[in-house]
């Protein structure tokens, strides 16, 4: 097996990521995870690895995080984000996709799921779309909340700075 190269590298201070995540929503609830070590929550996804499309990229991490195979759907979005993080200032391109999970729906238990994925426990969760559940979970990044309640018809570029002002 050839060695993985996942594009997320650091230049004088920045850190460039390149990630994908998953959109899955049924019975008007989105699946969040955490890692333990975070005081915020996100799609499942994570980071491209050099030489890999975006989709199958999503597709393995869907399976190595959550162990169950996920049907990559549409691109819903790209986006370009800026923010700063554990003493680094983030440039991160991100590729969002619709998922379906086949037979498996929010069923009240909180969390859903819990994995361990390199060193890492992870915690999925099942949150409702309506009310203010998303912002009360700290869902990154922060224009995700607005936009998972209002999906656009076609895919959607956005570009968030959450970056002070010079």
């Amino acid at each position: 097996m050839s060695d993985r190269h996942i594009i997320s590298f650091p230049i004088a201070g920045q850190r460039f990521n390149y990630r994908v995540a998953g959109i899955i929503i049924v019975d008007g609830h989105v699946l969040i995870t955490s890692e333990d070590d975070d005081d915020y929550f996100m799609l499942p996804g994570g980071r491209v690895e050099l030489g890999e499309p975006s989709h199958l990229s999503l597709e393995r991490e869907i399976a190595e995080e959550l162990d169950m195979p996920g049907e990559v759907g549409a691109l819903v979005a790209t986006s370009e984000s800026f923010y700063h993080r554990v003493g680094e200032d983030f440039h991160e391109l991100g590729f969002f996709y619709a998922v379906h999970l086949p037979g498996q729906a929010p069923n009240g238990q909180s969390p859903w799921l819990m994995r361990h994925d390199e060193g890492h426990e992870l915690k999925f969760h099942w949150v409702p779309l309506a009310g203010d559940a998303l912002e009360t979970v700290n869902l990154l990044p922060r224009w995700l909340p607005d936009f998972l309640r209002n999906l656009p018809s076609h895919p959607a570029h956005i570009v968030h700075d959450e970056r002070a002002p010079a």
